[in-house]
């Protein structure tokens, strides 16, 4: 099963970077940045949706499910409302972005509170917001390596840090190759993946092992509610975690990538809605591992389990590679946008020759790009713990809330 398995993620990963390559344009620094603009509304709402589907966000939402069961669920309900708040600013970030060739969050944020020409506070605003938002999708692209490493870990029986090597090199290759516009074809290829693994796996399974859901009456009745962790922690989550939305650095770089306000309102809205079965199905399945399972398991070995017990052969391989879409379709968008990010807002462009400036931007940009996932392979080896490093990087960027929302809504 190791050949085969070898075999169908080799091919995967051999056609993903083919994409990549295709959409390689040296000169076109605007394609790699935002798309030229030009994205749109299904392979945006594809992007999104792998992005916030995928990575350690599966596994994680099926690690909670078996522990806390549908508790999970508040989590994609706090997103949906947080993506309907998005809907009423995203033409505006769309069209101020355009007007004044903005590129990413934090480039937004130093354009209208500061100016680059005069204060000394204009550079430290400047360099703290980037920073900071650098800072969180460190954490949260080191957990991406980190839920990759445990799946080869798992399908190839390698050691942990061979894996996570692996992982980071196939990352960081593709994206430092296409920029945006690779990352969102490669996006739409891996979330086909991820619904047909859902399809053709999770959801036969689920229906097969809990004798068409009536077995999840077993479960207590804290883990059926949602009430496992209190009525707290769900009040809580649409109060803080919904405002996350709009304030992450991978959302803003989508909507600033639309083609119009119509196209970027859409896609706020259909990528809402679209998220919320995959934060249902994903819990139920720990779920029904919670059921069957005669002995306890650790949480974050759930998915394979799963997988494991309901596919082999070609279907065990394609399965894998599932997962591993779902893994890889988060890990590109979070190196991407902090490369940008250190780049563009961070560093500044300030050469004179706009030519020269362009061809040395698109350098930075790769440099970074392959310097910024080495450095998030560094805290991936140092610190494993892909919940921790989810938690503090999640938590992390609601500080922008506040001043983000009073921008947004500045006349």
């Amino acid at each position: 099963m190791t050949h085969e398995l070898l075999f169908w993620i080799s091919l995967y990963l051999v056609f993903i970077l083919a994409i990549s390559i295709r959409h390689l344009r040296p000169s076109d620094l605007d394609q790699y940045l935002v798309n030229n603009r030009q994205t749109k509304t299904l392979p945006l709402v594809f992007t999104t949706l792998a992005t916030f589907v995928g990575g350690g966000t599966s596994i994680g939402l099926i690690a909670m499910g078996y522990e806390a069961g549908l508790a999970a669920v508040g989590i994609g309900i706090a997103y949906v409302i947080g993506f309907v708040l998005l809907f009423f600013f995203a033409g505006h970030i769309r069209d101020f972005g355009a007007t004044h060739q903005l590129y990413s969050f934090p480039h937004y944020l130093n354009h209208l509170y500061t100016h680059f020409e005069t204060s000394k506070f204009t550079r430290t605003f400047s360099a703290t917001v980037s920073s900071v938002n650098i800072f969180i999708f460190f954490f949260l692209l080191s957990a991406q390596f980190v839920a990759m490493a445990s799946l080869l870990k798992y399908g190839f029986e390698i050691g942990y840090t061979t894996a996570v090597v692996i992982s980071a090199m196939i990352v960081v290759l593709y994206t430092a190759i296409a920029g945006l516009s690779g990352v969102i074809i490669t996006d739409m290829v891996q979330f086909v993946a991820i619904v047909i693994m859902i399809v053709l796996v999770f959801i036969p399974g689920i229906i097969d092992d809990t004798e068409v859901f009536t077995r999840f009456s077993q479960l207590p009745a804290n883990m059926l509610n949602g009430t496992y962790y209190g009525w707290i922690f769900l009040l809580a989550l649409p109060v803080f975690l919904s405002w996350s939305v709009l304030v992450r650095m991978d959302i803003w770089q989508r909507m600033l990538a639309a083609k119009d306000r119509k196209t970027a309102r859409r896609v706020s809205l259909w990528s809402g809605l679209g998220m919320l079965p995959f934060y249902i199905i994903f819990p139920l399945v720990g779920m029904t591992i919670r059921v069957i399972s005669q002995e306890a398991l650790s949480p974050k070995d759930v998915a394979y389990v799963f997988i494991d017990r309901h596919s082999n052969g070609l279907l065990y391989g394609f399965a894998m590679v599932g997962l591993l879409s779902a893994l890889m379709s988060s890990g590109d968008s979070f190196l991407n946008i902090i490369s940008i990010s250190a780049i563009k807002d961070l560093v500044g462009w300030k050469l004179k020759n706009p030519k020269t400036s362009r061809s040395s931007q698109w350098m930075l940009l790769r440099m970074a790009t392959i310097l910024f996932g080495v450095i998030a392979l560094a805290m991936a080896l140092v610190f494993p713990y892909i919940v921790d490093l989810m938690v503090v990087g999640i938590s992390t960027i609601t500080i922008f809330a506040p001043i983000t929302l009073f921008a947004l809504i500045k006349k």
